[in-house]
């Protein structure tokens, strides 16, 4: 965005005045309505899809790691023996790779650990909503039985 755009734009913004917009949806009776509803919905089996891949990730990387890892780092010291400044350059990256991998390994572990203890907080949520749900209503009942609606 230029200058003289942002300018014109705050000069435009002085003009309308101070007021509150909300981005939303224009209804024709000019009122909220109800909230639109997404297709976004995510079930427990879908949780434990993605906890599994990431286990499964964690597991198969960490064994396919330890053999480049060690080819490298036997690649790197081969190399520098022989006087080749290659070696030097190839064990940084085999350096730097390892705490590549240490961070994509902690990410797996805290991806299917946070899936694992959510699973287990939120573990009959539905049915304590509907009791709760439930037991305003019976209350709701007996205040309009009690002014005699």
């Amino acid at each position: 965005m230029a200058w003289d755009e942002w300018e014109q734009l705050k000069s435009d913004a002085k003009q309308r005045g101070a007021h509150m917009q909300l981005n939303q949806l224009a209804v024709p009776d000019g009122g909220g309505g109800a909230a639109p509803t997404g297709d976004l919905t995510v079930s427990q089996e879908d949780l434990k899809a993605v906890g599994d891949a990431a286990y499964s990730l964690y597991t198969d990387f960490d064994q396919c790691n330890d053999m480049a890892r060690i080819s490298s780092m036997k690649a790197a010291g081969g190399l520098t023996d022989q006087g080749f400044v290659l070696g030097e350059a190839l064990d940084h990256v085999a350096t730097r790779w390892v705490d590549q991998v240490q961070s994509l390994l902690d990410a797996c572990v805290h991806i299917y650990s946070h899936l694992d203890f959510t699973k287990a907080v939120h573990h009959g949520d539905e049915e304590r909503t509907y009791a709760t749900i439930s037991s305003i209503s019976t209350l709701d009942k007996g205040f309009e039985q009690h002014r005699g609606y």
